[in-house]
């Protein structure tokens, strides 16, 4: 399996609200925490080690 980097989110828009919307009201804390336990769900359902370290070294680049 290789990271798959194109556009592949159904409905990005409804999406991303309900991802703000799970972050409204809380704290810088309580978000950050939300954000730590979002990604371990998620990359423990991608659970292939080679994607997750080619995703974390894509997350690490500096946008262009």
């Amino acid at each position: 399996m290789k990271l798959n980097t194109k556009p592949n989110i159904e409905r990005p828009d409804d999406f991303y609200e309900a991802l703000i919307e799970l972050h409204r009201d809380l704290s810088e804390e309580q978000s950050r925490q939300l954000n730590a336990r979002l990604i371990l769900l998620l990359a423990n359902h991608i659970g292939d080690m080679e994607v997750l370290s080619e995703a974390m070294e894509a997350a690490a680049e500096e946008p262009e």
